[in-house]
């Protein structure tokens, strides 16, 4: 069945990712796309409504609008609410769940919204069939986004649940573990789809290196989640959402190497799950080694991207010395390569001592960060900062936590969890109404 219908959406990102969403859509063949502060408006069917939620590596979760209005006080958003044919999308035996997002000065409290369009709808139901239907804030049947922005409302309904960033292959992480959406967004910033080498020398529990294998495989991000919202829906179209999830058309070789390594074993074994949950240990290649041990980097030069610590759980000079380390490391061992840091203290990027060819602004939470671009060429291309000329810096003392910005194991591994082959070759869709697989 396909299907023609096209409708406006609005896919949610990532400070910053923006323009790498936008691009990621317009492959998909997106229509009117518009970029908007940590979202993208667009319009398709649902056949890209499908593809959106399955595809794009930077989108945090993909918006139906259904209703548009203005409220200048709760009532009025209570009363717009509540004109709407709720029979569309809700039933009473279907749960439910609000999301309010809130900018603006006559509604100051985000859970009071919701708290008025989930009585706007529950007494629609009342006054008909003197039965509502439930609340679920923690697997409902259908998602709603209400979006206030001063006194202009937009509601929605959320084609993808839980966010797009819970990809479904994560069984372990450390104490800070990087997001699966940022490091999508720092490759696909990099330009990097598979065509080199690419190492993380700080790997963490291996979330850069993941998601270099699915970009350099093509393979959907979305493949290992149990389930998106939409497969709730009324209207949700089984053989249509069946061909697009187990169409392999697009997928790639790659004939160069992922690399990762950690000071910390423990954060090692981590890795090593995780990719083998997300069925890639066949491509990339982890082992425990501190980043001051390279004198040699892999061969052929490719791109080198880490995730250091900031700082938050370092001492100074113990921050001094590693991110210099860093610098003397990409000097001396990764000729030839490209390397990208990211990290939020500008001192920490004094003490690398090289000078970046590009700055690339990005938000790691709630912390502005930057990730710099090093092209490595030998010569005077590689001239040190004024400041590290007059002083030496201090020599880098490695201590036996991990080297990436994951310090601490979160939690156990998951031994339950079973191992997954690459999933671009998944032939059948799975069955409606099956469990799906637990996710930490």
């Amino acid at each position: 069945m396909i299907a023609t219908e096209r409708f406006p959406m609005i896919a949610k990102t990532m400070a910053e990712l923006e323009d790498v969403l936008a691009e990621e859509l317009i492959n998909l063949g997106a229509d009117e796309v518009q970029i908007g502060k940590r979202m993208v408006s667009f319009s398709g069917d649902k056949a890209l409504m499908y593809k959106a939620n399955l595809h794009c590596r930077t989108a945090l979760r993909i918006l139906k609008p259904i209703h548009s209005f203005k409220a200048d006080n709760p009532d009025d958003v209570y009363e717009a609410i509540k004109k709407i044919d709720w029979e569309h999308y809700l039933s009473l035996d279907k749960t439910f769940a609000i999301d309010a997002v809130v900018y603006s000065h006559i509604f100051s409290h985000s859970k009071f919204v919701a708290y008025k369009v989930k009585d706007a709808i529950a007494d629609w139901f009342m006054e008909r069939y003197h039965k509502r239907p439930s609340v679920s804030v923690t697997n409902p049947d259908i998602a709603l986004n209400i979006h206030i922005a001063h006194n202009q409302c937009t509601l929605s309904l959320d084609s993808s649940g839980e966010s797009l960033h819970k990809r479904g292959y994560r069984i372990g992480q450390g104490e800070a573990p990087l997001s699966e959406v940022l490091a999508a967004g720092m490759i696909l910033k990099s330009g990097w789809k598979g065509d080199s080498t690419f190492i993380d020398p700080m790997c963490g529990s291996g979330t850069l290196l993941i998601e270099a294998a699915m970009i350099a495989l093509n393979i959907p991000p979305g493949i290992h989640r149990p389930q998106f919202a939409f497969e709730k829906w009324n209207d949700f179209d089984k053989e249509l959402f069946s061909d697009i999830y187990n169409d392999d058309s697009g997928s790639r070789d790659f004939h160069f190497r992922i690399i990762g390594s950690d000071i910390s074993s423990q954060m090692i074994a981590i890795a090593g799950k995780n990719i083998a949950n997300a069925g890639l240990k066949k491509y990339i290649d982890l082992e425990t080694k501190p980043f001051q041990n390279y004198t040699e980097a892999p061969k052929p030069a490719g791109v080198l991207m880490t995730n250091p610590p900031y700082g938050e759980r370092m001492k100074p000079d113990d921050l001094e010395g590693l991110y210099s380390m860093i610098g003397e490391r990409l000097k001396h061992a990764f000729t030839g390569y490209s390397a990208y840091i990211l990290s939020y203290r500008k001192e920490c990027f004094d003490h690398i001592g090289l000078k970046p060819s590009k700055r690339y602004f990005l938000f790691n939470g709630a912390l502005e960060c930057e990730m710099r671009h090093y092209e490595l060429f030998a010569g005077k291309r590689y001239d040190r900062s004024r400041s590290e000329d007059k002083a030496k810096p201090r020599p880098y003392k490695p201590s036996t936590q991990s080297a990436s910005n994951e310090e601490k194991p979160k939690k156990k591994i998951n031994a339950r969890y079973p191992e997954k082959r690459v999933p671009k070759l998944r032939i059948n869709h799975r069955p409606s109404g099956a469990a799906p697989a637990e996710e930490s």
